[in-house]
């Protein structure tokens, strides 16, 4: 049964409510190890347990957060591409399992790279006062490697690639498309600002909010290098052409059907 005007506008919203919804306590349910560290953290006092939950979270992150989130991507991929018919539960678990071992892969490599640059930041800045710049450079990398999780998860849903492509894409279209990466940090920080006033909001929709904002703004650039690409190797194919009407004309074949053969063949 299909509703009509404002019922219909109405029981569409409800409908996106219940799939962000569903697909965020589905993403928290997966990723529950390490949120249970961070809220741990969260509610120590202590400097030693709170370092104790880093660890924690850092090895639960890459077998846990990592894989839920992609899954997670897998899910609001379909919807920003059209699909949003898509059932959310058995699209969520396949992609978690189709996605775990590249994810996990990743997850390692991020989390290290994460903690190596975090404390050469940290030693920087406070114990070598006369190299503070180097400091400043790591904290820029630092930032970088973190954004540009975004296009990790939004790659790794969209690309038949291998792990090692997909970090260096996922890095490089960070450095080389930064407006639409900061739109995304942007939104997911309006979306994490209006969750810490209202708790309730972060358990049901902050991660699938923020997930579907990420992956619209990469389909968005990923689109428009399509596009860019399309135009380009049109170009190329119009200046062969010509150059190959160009050829033809001093050619001057005597015989016709070589003519369209060699056409063909284009």
């Amino acid at each position: 049964m299909e509703f009509k005007g404002a019922m219909g506008g109405i029981y569409r919203i409800t409908e996106w409510i219940t799939r962000f919804a569903y697909s965020n306590i589905l993403w928290m349910l997966c990723s529950s190890p390490f949120f249970f560290f961070l809220v741990t953290k969260m509610l120590v006092t202590g400097a030693n347990e709170s370092l104790q939950m880093n660890w924690a979270m850092g090895i639960v992150a890459p077998f846990t957060l990592f894989p839920a989130t992609a899954a997670l991507f897998a899910v609001v991929r379909k919807w920003v591409m059209g699909d949003t018919d898509v059932k959310i539960f058995s699209m969520f678990f396949r992609s978690y399992k189709e996605n775990y071992k590249q994810s996990m892969i990743g997850g390692v490599f991020y989390v290290l790279l994460l903690v190596i640059m975090l404390v050469d930041y940290t030693v920087y800045m406070t114990q070598f006062s006369n190299l503070q710049i180097i400091g400043i450079v790591m904290l820029i990398l630092l930032i970088v490697l973190f954004i540009s999780l975004f296009n990790f998860f939004s790659m790794i849903v969209h690309y038949h690639m291998g792990i090692l492509q997909i970090l260096k894409n996922a890095v490089l279209i960070t450095i080389i498309r930064p407006l639409r990466v900061i739109t995304t940090v942007l939104g997911s920080a309006v979306v994490l600002f209006v969750g810490s006033k209202y708790p309730a909001l972060i358990f049901f929709f902050g991660g699938s909010l923020i997930a579907f904002w990420a992956f619209f703004n990469f389909y968005a650039t990923f689109t428009k290098m399509q596009e860019q690409a399309e135009r380009i190797k049109q170009k190329e194919l119009e200046e062969q052409e010509a150059a190959a009407l160009e050829g033809d004309s001093q050619a001057e074949p005597d015989d016709d059907s070589w003519n369209k053969e060699a056409v063909k063949k284009d």
